[in-house]
């Protein structure tokens, strides 16, 4: 699995500073981030809502393998909206550095962000254990912008 190594000086302020490392997810841990954070239809398995804030935190701190003492970074943290947060800028940092490591295109970044905005959609119950993964598509790297796709591979097996 690929590794991407960051680091970072003072500028998100002196208990930030240091070495961050961080490392490609498995397939099957990002399919159940995502899963954990959407809601699907009964009905229709298509999905009703998205928490991208909690899909993109927990996929940091999945990712993230070493940092400085005392650890200033925390699934907490990340989760949080008040004072005690992480700095926008490093959160946005952050993501950028795992989305790629991960390859999390642009696409499905949209989307999960739309899927998060909607949330006025029909709010039904949610229970479904057939619900389709959103895991399942091959995305394209951000990186390889030279590398058309003749074939898009998506597996639906529920």
């Amino acid at each position: 699995m690929r590794t991407e190594v960051l680091e970072l000086d003072e500028r998100f302020g002196k208990k930030y500073a240091g070495r961050y490392v961080f490392t490609e997810i498995s397939w099957a841990k990002r399919s159940r981030i995502i899963q954990k954070y959407t809601k699907y239809s009964q009905m229709t398995g298509q999905i009703q809502s998205s928490d991208y804030v909690s899909i993109q935190a927990e996929t940091i701190w999945a990712s993230l393998k070493e940092q400085p003492s005392p650890k200033p970074i925390t699934l907490e943290k990340l989760l949080s909206e008040g004072e005690d947060g992480v700095p926008i800028e490093l959160g946005e940092l952050l993501s950028g550095i795992v989305n790629q490591l991960n390859t999390v295109s642009l696409e499905e970044q949209r989307f999960l962000s739309e899927q998060s905005e909607d949330r006025s959609r029909i709010q039904q119950p949610q229970n479904s254990a057939s619900a389709k993964s959103l895991g399942g598509h091959q995305p394209k790297s951000p990186s390889s912008q030279q590398k058309p796709s003749s074939s898009s591979s998506s597996s639906s097996t529920s």
